[in-house]
Parts: structure tokens; sequence; C-alpha cells
């Protein structure tokens, strides 16, 4: 669906205008019309880590994220590996735009095999700089950013009632 409306945007904001000398490439409508980057598309077409973990489980951490404004939600789970403290697996559901289900898609990607401290400081600007995010969708990456924190201090506060 976005590609078909990617090409539907690249149509309408070139136009050729034939002279009789040559052809003459003019954008038309370019600030009217959003299109998504190559790698959001990638992102939404073929998301990666798509699911859910076992939210009981001591080793599974859950941040659920949303918000308000333009109503995404993200839930992202992680399980650590209580020996060596990365990050085994990953998993996330999101309910929005193309954006930010992309965000979470390569949050999964990034923090595989990360420890918690690693992870913790993946900040929205590492995101929004590789899906090449415009500025009316950065608080997608900041969503991710959220939720990557949010399920490490869920892991953490789990932790912390076992071993009391």
């Amino acid at each position: 669906m976005l590609r078909s409306i990617l090409r539907r945007n690249v149509n309408l904001i070139s136009q050729i205008n034939t002279t009789a000398s040559s052809s003459v490439r003019r954008p038309i409508a370019f600030n009217l019309i959003r299109s998504y980057h190559e790698k959001v598309i990638d992102h939404y077409e073929r998301p990666r880590n798509v699911g859910a973990l076992p939210k009981t489980d001591p080793d599974v951490g859950t941040g659920l994220v949303g918000a308000p404004a333009c109503g995404d939600v993200m839930k992202l789970q992680i399980r650590v590996d209580e020996q060596s403290g990365k990050i085994v697996d990953v998993k996330f559901k999101t309910f929005g735009c193309g954006s930010a289900i992309a965000s979470s898609s390569y949050m999964t990607e990034r923090v595989r095999g990360m420890s918690l401290d690693e992870a913790g400081r993946i900040r929205n600007t590492e995101i929004a700089k590789e899906l090449c995010l415009p500025p009316v969708k950065l608080h997608c990456s900041m969503l991710a950013e959220d939720a990557i924190k949010s399920a490490i201090k869920d892991y953490k506060s789990k932790r912390s009632i076992a071993s009391v």
C-alpha cells in the first residue's frame, strides 16, 4: 500500500513540460505531499520480530507506550539472558502509522544482542536518522526510545522483586 502511495506521489511531484526544444522536469505541489523513505517502506512491508513474549516470565521486560496526539501505541518486549545480561529475544506489536511500525521494527533489530545499558542509550535521533524520518514523524522514533526504556525498567523491577 505504501509503495503505491509513493508511486502516485512521485507522479504528482514531477510533470513533464514538453516544449519544442526539449523535455524539462518541474516539481509541482512538492510541499503538499509526504512520501515514506524506502527504509520505512521496507520495515512496514516486512516488519521484523512481530509478536509477543510471555509477560509473566521473570526474564521478560515489557514496555507499553502511546502517543495520544496521533493514536500510535507500541508494545516492545525483551528477553534478557540472566547470566550475560544481554537481550537475546525481542518482539513488538504496534498500532499506528508506517513510521511507528518501522521505528518499532528497527528498534528490535538494533537492540538484539545488546546489554541493557547499551540498549538504554539508544536515542530517537539515531532511529530517525536511520529511517530518514521527516520532522512531522519524529514522535514515532520517540515512542520507540520510550518503549525500550520502559521494557528495561519493567525487567529490572521484576529482577528486584525476585531477589527480595
